[in-house]
């Protein structure tokens, strides 16, 4: 027992301030979309949902119009309700997208992640690092971040393993949280009694998340869970990606520089037949799924999310002749490659999505619970240096 009590100080000590930061962090970015609609929904709701939406042709149109020449149109993503704004998926920048509201043709604004969350999403993942996270080399942030929640999940371990003798012998008192005692009775009891209760949330939100910090824990993990891990191909990548579409739109200028510049009606009109075929694609899986929460077309193929409980990002793919827009099922969920489905799972659990709004309240308290214990513990810990040298002095 000795053993397991020195691991659960000597671990906690250098990395707990670490572990306290993730902690916060993390719970802040789980209400993220609700907040970030709610602080911005001139640019995420429409002005008036009266009548009928505009023909994608001519709302897509009208956004192109907008737009410098260099940026094309990759994908649209529709939504069931009715007065969110249509996402407009741009090639360039990396992940760039405007709104649009469907009813009057205006740009309500772009995707920007308010400069709160982003600090957050920074601190949780690479502690703030300013070094460029999609790089190459080692991040030290993102480093950090990674051994200290995996020590973390080790403190975790040690301290249910100290914490039972005790429960054995009185378990009410173990899981109880009070100030019965005075201040010090309290953060006693949120350091024991309130790992106990959000240990097992914590622990599945940090063995999860360290998928993302290191290659040979996320192999593992994989084959623990009897799946071999693969990287992402193009092929399973999200409908609109940026990368395949730029590719496109570079095609068609060249053709259009070699056709000379009185191509140029040409590509209007041959881009306001292919969102035409967009909007017929749309409309086809939109009575085949009347239930779908949000539904995304690019250039070839769409997405149908399912908005079942579990996985938020199970999603039927679909394939279509841009020509024609005759649709090809491509591949369903159920049909989805293993690892696919994996990872879906891990970033819902991770977030704790896969409930709903219940699991998300949930792992709100949890990862605050679990951003108290260093502190409770650094405090438990003082106050046991404090009362051992008055001892020693007397």
């Amino acid at each position: 027992m000795k053993i397991f009590r020195k691991l659960h100080l000597w671990l906690s000590v250098p990395f707990g301030v670490i572990i306290t930061l993730i902690c916060v962090s993390g719970s802040m970015l789980i209400f993220e979309p609700e907040i970030t609609r709610a602080i911005r929904s001139d640019v995420y709701y429409v002005a008036s949902a009266q009548g009928e939406p505009l023909p994608m042709e001519q709302l897509l149109e009208g956004v192109k119009a907008q737009l410098p020449d260099s940026v094309e149109i990759t994908g649209v993503t529709v939504n069931a309700d009715a007065e969110r704004t249509y996402e407009v998926s741009l090639s360039k920048p990396r992940r760039a997208s405007v709104f649009v509201d469907q009813y009057s043709g205006a740009i309500t604004g772009k995707y920007e992640r308010l400069a709160f969350f982003s600090t957050m999403f920074k601190l949780h993942r690479w502690l703030l690092d300013s070094a460029n996270p999609h790089g190459d080399g080692v991040k030290v942030g993102k480093l950090l971040v990674g051994i200290s929640t995996l020590l973390f999940v080790i403190v975790l371990i040690t301290g249910v393993v100290i914490w039972w003798p005790r429960a054995r012998k009185n378990f009410r008192q173990s899981m109880t949280i009070s100030m019965k005692n005075g201040w010090r009775g309290l953060w006693h009891g949120l350091h024991v009694a309130g790992g106990m209760y959000a240990i097992v949330l914590v622990l599945a939100m940090a063995l999860t998340g360290l998928t993302w910090s290191f290659e040979w824990y996320r192999t593992a993990f994989y084959a623990v869970c009897g799946v071999e891990h693969t990287p992402r191909n193009m092929a399973a990548q999200p409908v609109g990606e940026k990368r395949t579409e730029a590719a496109n739109g570079r095609g068609e200028r060249r053709g259009e520089r070699r056709s000379g510049g009185g191509e140029q009606q040409g590509e209007v009109q041959r881009r306001h037949s292919e969102f035409a075929r967009w909007q017929q694609v749309y409309d086809e899986l939109k009575a085949q799924n009347p239930g779908a929460p949000q539904i995304t077309i690019g250039s070839r193929s769409a997405s149908v999310t399912l908005g079942t409980l579990g996985n938020g990002r199970a999603a039927d793919k679909y394939e279509f002749n841009r020509r024609s827009g005759e649709i090809t099922p491509a591949t369903k969920y159920a049909d989805t490659a293993e690892a696919d489905k994996l990872r879906g799972w891990i970033y819902s659990v991770h977030t704790g999505s896969w409930g709903g709004i219940i699991t998300r309240i949930l792992w709100l308290l949890a990862a605050l619970l679990g951003a108290t214990l260093p502190l409770t513990g650094y405090y438990i810990w003082i106050k046991h240096l404090c009362k051992k040298k008055h001892h020693h002095h007397n």
